[in-house]
């Protein structure tokens, strides 16, 4: 250093201001120079007063004079704590939802709301409340989608000012009582029966459509009738533990029926 003052031709004194200053600026310099990423802004005040948004990239800065605040511009999301509401038809549940939104104009972010995410947040609670309390327990089951898309448009009107925007809402979860849930599962277990009995007797309506034009063609034909009427009592015969009684005219042509069944089956089993 002794060497650096000689050949400079510096006192200590004069040396060590200068040394001082050099440094200072340094720190002037680097204190001046603010470097914003891609996805962020930054809003600057000057004596209190807007200058504006910078960024992204490089931008300068007066010290002590000059301050700011970083805007992430990012979709960002948050879950919206559980809250205990009373339906429409006055049954409680607990519901909770999580919020996507992001920042369009970091100035009114800043400018215009305090903590825009804490504000964000509560708008959010509130909201949740005032809409599941306007519906009942079976839409809030079914219509999930469409409770989500109205919450959306009511927080993001009310964020709009604050250059906020809402970008979806969606419920995670409805939790029921215990004694609710049971009267759900009984309901559910009653449409059922309901539906089984509705299909059991559009299948007998059916078989009996069926039927009725299935006799139309037997009295239009009584040959028809006839031959079904034998088919019926071979079928019958095939259980030799069973007695079938018949009238005079039908148990000859039965007995001659058989007779052949017979004979064909001693010649199978030759």
């Amino acid at each position: 250093m002794q060497l650096y003052m000689q050949i400079l031709g510096l006192s200590f004194e004069t040396f060590a201001t200068t040394f001082l200053v050099i440094i200072f600026l340094l720190v002037l310099l680097s204190s001046s120079i603010k470097v914003v990423k891609e996805y962020e802004r930054a809003v600057v005040f000057r004596l209190g007063r807007l200058i504006g948004a910078k960024g992204p990239g490089l931008f300068f800065r007066i010290p002590i004079v000059d301050t700011f605040r970083i805007v992430d511009l990012r979709v960002v999301s948050f879950d919206v704590p559980k809250q205990r509401i009373i339906t429409k038809d006055n049954v409680t549940v607990d519901v909770d939802a999580v919020v996507y939104y992001r920042v369009f104009d970091p100035i009114k972010a800043v400018i215009a709301v305090e903590n825009y995410t804490y504000a964000t947040n509560l708008l959010s609670q509130t909201t949740l409340r005032d809409v599941i309390g306007q519906v009942e327990l079976d839409d809030l089951l079914s219509k999930r989608e469409e409770l989500g898309k109205r919450l959306t448009e009511i927080i993001d009107t009310a964020t709009d000012p604050w250059g906020i925007k809402v970008v979806q809402v969606s419920i995670k979860d409805v939790s029921l009582p215990e004694e609710m849930q049971r009267a759900i599962a009984k309901q559910a277990e009653a449409e059922r029966e309901r539906r089984s009995r509705i299909i059991m007797a559009e299948g007998e309506y059916q078989a009996a459509a069926k039927m009725a034009e299935a006799a139309k063609l037997y009295q239009a034909n009584p040959m028809a009738m006839r031959l079904r009427e034998l088919q019926t009592f071979t079928e019958i015969a095939r259980e030799k533990n069973m007695i079938v009684v018949t009238s005079t005219g039908v148990g000859q042509d039965f007995a001659t029926m058989l007779g052949i069944l017979k004979g064909a089956e001693k010649g199978s089993k030759r």
